[in-house]
């Protein structure tokens, strides 16, 4: 079976989604945020801190290279990983990539009930959250739309499942 990678904006449900789906079909779940925190054995906020954004960027090429083609996995990808280094070429031609699409004001009610300190370019208690957010967004839409499946809004298992279909 082919990779499945599900991309998008952080809080957009990749990696809720992803166990879910991976279990549907019976399948390994990884989290690629948690292999590089596995592999630097510091978390994303201290590598950002200590090493900074290009440093982080780079690791998350590395460890998406390290996904072998056709391992049958359900992958969820760290919100910025397909936008740099070609990431998102490299996760087309090795699987199929599912963009979870949910607007910004339902992804900052889910980080301000979610409070995560791992997300250093999305912080709760930056008052400007929804403007950054919204601004990302935009940027990173057009490399998130070159995904071969694209669900809008807040999307079941089911919902990506039935999407998935034609494809796996």
């Amino acid at each position: 079976m082919k990779n499945i990678f599900l991309i998008g904006m952080p809080s957009s449900g990749k990696s809720t989604l992803g166990k879910r789906i991976a279990d549907a079909l019976q399948c390994r779940f990884v989290d690629t945020d948690k292999l590089i925190i596995r592999e630097e054995g510091r978390s994303i906020a201290e590598i950002f801190a200590q090493s900074g954004e290009a440093y982080f960027r780079e690791s998350e090429r590395r460890v998406l290279r390290t996904i072998r083609p056709g391992a049958g996995l359900v992958v969820s990808t760290g919100g910025g990983m397909p936008c740099f280094h070609e990431n998102m070429e490299y996760i087309n031609a090795t699987g199929v990539s599912v963009f979870l699409d949910v607007p910004v004001d339902i992804l900052v009610r889910r980080m301000l009930s979610h409070a995560q300190e791992d997300r250093p370019l999305h912080s709760p208690n930056d008052p400007d959250l929804l403007k950054n957010l919204t601004q990302r967004y935009v940027t990173r839409l057009p490399i998130y739309s070159q995904a071969n499946i694209i669900i809008s809004g807040e999307a079941t298992e089911n919902d990506v499942l039935n999407k998935l279909g034609e494809w796996l």
